[in-house]
């Protein structure tokens, strides 16, 4: 059979297996083995150990779940729910709390710093959501603010763990990629800040404009500067978290691994000092750990046998050649991936998109011209620096993802822990502006490859 026809079946089966509610991780093993039956016969089940597809399937399948950085991932998942466990993020909430407990929007814009916080921690993004929607959510519906600005700060905020290092994304799509997550945790640095301050930036504003969506808590005005110092230590243990993972990773001392280790060994003697250790929160913490890293390497169990099978049946190839044949402009072509990424973050999950489409899109965007991609001087004369920017740019686009309806994760996140009068349509409808902030930066990030080269990629 054909390529295109293979194609064609291929983008169709996975669709309609999706639909009818097949976990992506079986649907994407099933469509490997279609594939590699529909372009080379059954007679390949067949062959010697060793000298068939099924065998570089397996080598490739084997190769990333040896990968060493790999390992960060659990880590970092651990740590991300010893923290939605314990009460260091409660503390944390309530000191930033008293800090802007004067100003107009104040619990909204502690929920913004908040998330950035954890997401510099962990980078893992539904434990936020969730862990938020518990904290801040009650709050602000409680003192009258604007419903769809409470919803909109939450799930916003809370899907910032896919651009701001430690983020799982950037881990993943540098070990598929091959793309040094080093230079990858340094490029999403700044965009992924950005982000977080244009939330912060129309808080404010949408806030100043309208008063009345943010009411001033009463007494408020009471707080003193002592009140504000003694609710300082609530801010130690995440400060001292955040320095131990990223400025090992910065400063060069450790790994991506080493440091996810380091995170996770700080947050446990945090728990410890404060007397919350209880075999119950380990425990939970450990299971919550297994079920998502479970999840998250069946994907890519599956997913990465797909692509596997694609590419030996030479499906890069054919949607290069298909891309290519019509005779769009580099940023053209950028663009229409841009869409692409965009209408399968609604309907998939990042890791199987970043699994699935990365081994064929990536290959495009290197051979386009350097100089038609906006790359000049010192950014056209770093040869990975286009695969790193590729990275920042989906990075972007799956950070709108978590909002995009129908299936935007942030939504069923923050709807488990909400209350019962705020419905799916809801909580979507609170998403609409933050959805147009990212976008606006996902503009500004492929337009000017310069923000993610502030700190030079090694």
């Amino acid at each position: 059979m054909d390529i295109g026809t293979i194609s064609l079946i291929l983008l169709v089966g996975i669709f309609v297996l999706l639909a009818i509610g097949m976990p992506l991780g079986f649907a994407s093993g099933f469509l490997a083995v279609a594939v590699l039956m529909m372009k080379f016969g059954p007679d390949l089940l067949f062959r010697s150990f060793g000298t068939g597809p099924l065998n570089i399937l397996a080598q490739r399948m084997y190769g990333l779940m040896t990968d060493y950085v790999l390992i960060s991932v659990p880590l970092f998942i651990f740590m991300a729910c010893l923290m939605e466990r314990s009460n260091i993020a409660k503390a944390m909430f309530d000191s930033l709390n008293v800090w802007l407990s004067r100003t107009r929007g104040g619990i909204a814009i502690v929920t913004a710093i908040m998330a950035i916080i954890m997401a510099a921690m962990s980078g893992i993004i539904g434990g936020e959501i969730v862990l938020l929607g518990l904290i801040a959510l009650p709050n602000m519906l409680r003192l009258g603010y604007n419903q769809n600005l409470a919803i909109g700060t939450i799930c916003a905020s809370g899907s910032l763990g896919t651009m701001i290092p430690p983020s799982i994304v950037l881990i993943i799509y540098g070990l598929v990629t091959e793309t040094s997550i080093h230079a990858l945790f340094k490029a999403a640095f700044v965009p992924g800040f950005i982000l977080g301050g244009c939330y912060i930036a129309y808080i404010i504003f949408r806030t100043q404009m309208n008063p009345e969506q943010a009411p001033l808590p009463e007494g408020g005005e009471d707080v003193t500067m002592a009140d504000r110092l003694r609710a300082l230590p609530g801010l130690i243990a995440p400060l001292f978290v955040v320095g131990v993972v990223l400025g090992s990773i910065y400063g060069g001392f450790t790994g991506i691994t080493e440091a996810a280790g380091m995170g996770v060994v700080a947050v446990l003697l945090i728990i410890v000092i404060r007397g919350e250790m209880s075999w119950l929160l380990f425990k939970e913490a450990l299971m919550r750990t297994w079920k998502s890293t479970g999840t998250i390497l069946w994907i890519t169990f599956g997913a990465t046998a797909l692509a596997g099978a694609y590419t030996i049946a030479g499906g890069p190839t054919y949607v290069a050649n298909l891309i290519i044949g019509t005779e769009l402009p580099t940023f053209g072509i950028l663009l229409m991936m841009m869409v692409i990424f965009l209408i399968l973050g609604a309907v998939m999950d990042w890791v199987g998109i970043v699994l699935l489409v990365m081994p064929v899109f990536l290959p495009i965007v290197l051979k386009l011209p350097v100089e038609e991609l906006g790359l000049t001087g010192a950014l056209a004369a770093a040869p990975s620096f286009v695969a790193v920017w590729f990275g920042i740019l989906f990075c972007v686009n799956m950070q709108v993802s978590f909002l995009s309806p129908p299936f935007g994760p942030a939504a069923f996140y923050l709807k488990s822990v909400a209350p019962p009068h705020i419905t799916l349509p809801d909580i979507f409808r609170g998403f609409l502006p933050f959805i147009g902030l990212q976008l606006i930066i996902l503009t500004l990030v492929l337009l000017f490859p310069e923000i993610t080269m502030i700190f030079r990629p090694s």
